[in-house]
């Protein structure tokens, strides 16, 4: 959510780059840099199961990918727990991270001749304990606490632009989150994989805390943003190489590592090499046959989008009992199939959840993820091709540059003739009239834009191809300050109090990086104002959050400074991962003068 989702092909070249080349020669390599981390790390993607093949039709037979037995077991081991133990402090996620102590056959044969009692067969807390604590290790055995190479307590040019010794103290310790959250994968996943769901990696990770103890594919983004802060350049490529090995594994990026999150030194030119060949696949992942949809305009002219579409249809594994309880709502199996695949698909987008993907926002079982046309999905995509057709020049590779120069300028009309609202100044989410149904193309209507006020409304500006137009960067910043989402203590994901995490009061460091920079990288006066106001509110939120908690904190409400958000299907999370880089960015762009105070 996640996101993005959302890094492989461009970052490991250009990261050396950032440490290794003078700044005189830099210039031309940094836009190299960032390029590599967005397209290797944004574009968030949960498929559920272990993909065997990704080339679903429009006959009504999607292709379904199978979870795996250990994932269908440890389901059943959640559910026993659930009516042994009850709701109170129960988190699902819990126990399907468990890791097998013994050959899966001996651990079900044991957790079948478990006494049971009543209908629903439920085991005692006791022996439901001492059987968990006999056959299983710990969620987190299997990631172990790693020393990164190139941590140090305080780089050598750590941001020179920070002058509050205040705030430098804070940026400090900080930045020394890094090294409590990185990890390796254990000798045991390496050498038992079929005792884990956590999925093996060849090097070492930052995961982004709590309850998320493998790491995620558009968190790594802004992990990677602020260990380039940091100066953590080795840490930083080892995020990407495990990006690209997912690639090359998998065939795509994975959501999480997570075997159920699987449906969704030199200047060396080499590492580009070896990294595009990955970024070309996960482009053609998200313009396969059942992601791309078209849409006709007024003009007859036909453009081709993506929309989310997870290759699962049934209860996601971390969270099977509260899916099959909003399923229950339906009558029939193809419409509780439908609903699992629309919820699959919003923890496929990282926004999980929110009004944005329900027909009836105060219904949960009305998410219809598949049906949506989502902004800032091709937002990502379209930075993805113009990223592969910069790299594929660098390659000397003068046809892939010039098929995916045509792509992006494509998407780029598609995105202004599909999303584009002229009255508001924004970009809208479309709703398709066809619902899931594959067609040939539908008739674009505006009274499919979804009109309600959403920060993804918003993310356009973050690519190059909006936000140097001067006079629609105006009109957007003007429709953004009257939108009701800027407030006290930063960017509002919406304005609906649903009582979901991506929806009002709480606001995510993603949101608050992507806009902020796109009106920064406009060049406008104004529009860097406005852009250094937004970053000041989140560092200070940040700030007192962290010195009333001790903690970062994943999300946090807007309305009210140093306080986290709330809301959602689980506790709020500390860490934080993606919090960590944009604040640590924020303050590496912006500083902070020793005379500004940093309270609220």
């Amino acid at each position: 959510m996640y996101y993005v989702e959302i890094l492989k092909k461009n970052l490991v070249f250009f990261i050396y780059m950032y440490q290794s080349c003078r700044s005189n020669q830099l210039r031309p390599f940094r836009r190299l840099s960032k390029s590599l981390i967005f397209s290797l790390s944004l574009l968030s993607l949960a498929t559920m199961s272990l993909a065997t093949s990704l080339s679903p039709n429009c006959s009504g037979t999607d292709t379904v990918v199978a979870t795996t037995p250990l994932v269908t077991f440890l389901v059943r081991v959640q559910e026993t727990a659930l009516r042994t133990f009850g709701e109170e402090d129960f988190d699902p996620k819990l126990y399907v991270d468990l890791s097998l102590k013994f050959n899966l056959s001996k651990t079900q044969k044991a957790f079948d001749e478990l006494p049971r009692s009543g209908e629903n067969g439920t085991v005692s807390a006791e022996d439901l304990k001492v059987f968990i604590a006999t056959y299983f290790d710990d969620a987190e055995d299997d990631l172990v606490y790693y020393d990164p190479v190139d941590f140090v307590p305080e780089p050598e040019g750590f941001l020179p632009k920070v002058k509050n010794p205040e705030v430098r103290s804070w940026a400090l310790e900080v930045h020394a989150l890094w090294k409590k959250l990185s990890r390796k994968v254990s000798d045991g996943v390496l050498e038992h994989p079929e005792l884990h769901t956590l999925l093996p990696l060849p090097e070492p990770v930052v995961v982004p805390g709590s309850r998320f103890r493998e790491v995620y594919y558009w968190d790594s983004y802004w992990v990677i943003r602020g260990l380039l802060a940091s100066k953590m350049y080795e840490t930083a490529k080892a995020i990407v190489t495990n990006l690209i090995f997912h690639v090359d594994t998998y065939g795509y990026v994975l959501n999480g590592g997570r075997a159920y999150y699987t449906n969704r030194r030199t200047c060396d030119v080499e590492l580009v090499r070896k990294a595009l060949p990955a970024l070309l696949k996960e482009h053609a992942f998200w313009n396969s046959e059942i992601h791309k949809v078209t849409i006709q305009d007024a003009q007859g002219c036909n453009h081709n989008l993506s929309r989310y579409y997870a290759m699962w249809n049934k209860p996601r594994p971390e969270s099977s009992r509260r899916d099959k309880e909003f399923a229950s709502k339906f009558l029939g199996n193809s419409e509780k199939q439908q609903f699992y695949r629309d919820v699959a698909s919003a923890a496929e987008s990282g926004w999980d959840f929110s009004t944005r993907w329900m027909r009836n926002t105060s219904e949960f079982s009305t998410t219809s993820t598949t049906s949506i046309l989502p902004v800032d999905l091709n937002v990502y995509i379209l930075k993805m091709e113009l990223d592969i057709a910069f790299f594929a020049n660098v390659l000397g590779n003068k046809s892939t540059m010039e098929s995916f120069l045509e792509a992006a300028e494509a998407r780029k009309n598609a995105i202004n003739s599909v999303f584009w609202n002229e009255e508001m100044g924004q970009w809208l989410d479309y709703r398709l009239t066809n619902g899931t149904i594959c067609t040939e193309s539908e008739t674009w209507q505006a009274c499919n834009q979804n009109q309600n006020a959403y920060a993804s409304n918003f993310i356009p500006l973050w690519i190059d191809l909006f936000h140097s137009d001067a006079a629609l960067v105006e009109n957007v910043m003007r429709s953004f300050q009257g939108s009701g989402l800027v407030h006290a203590a930063g960017i509002a994901t919406s304005l609906i109090n649903s009582g979901h995490q991506w929806d009002f009061p709480n606001g995510w460091p993603p949101i608050q990086h992507m806009i902020v920079e796109g009106l920064l990288r406009s060049g406008l006066k104004e529009a860097r104002s406005l852009a250094e106001d937004i970053a000041v509110r989140w560092i200070k939120t940040n700030y007192v959050g962290y010195k009333k908690t001790g903690a970062m904190h994943e999300k946090y409400n807007v309305q009210k400074c140093g306080e986290f958000g709330g809301g959602g299907f689980y506790k709020p999370q500390t860490g934080f991962g993606w919090s960590n880089g944009v604040v640590l960015t924020f303050l590496e762009e912006f500083g902070w003068p020793e005379d500004l105070g940093i309270g609220c």
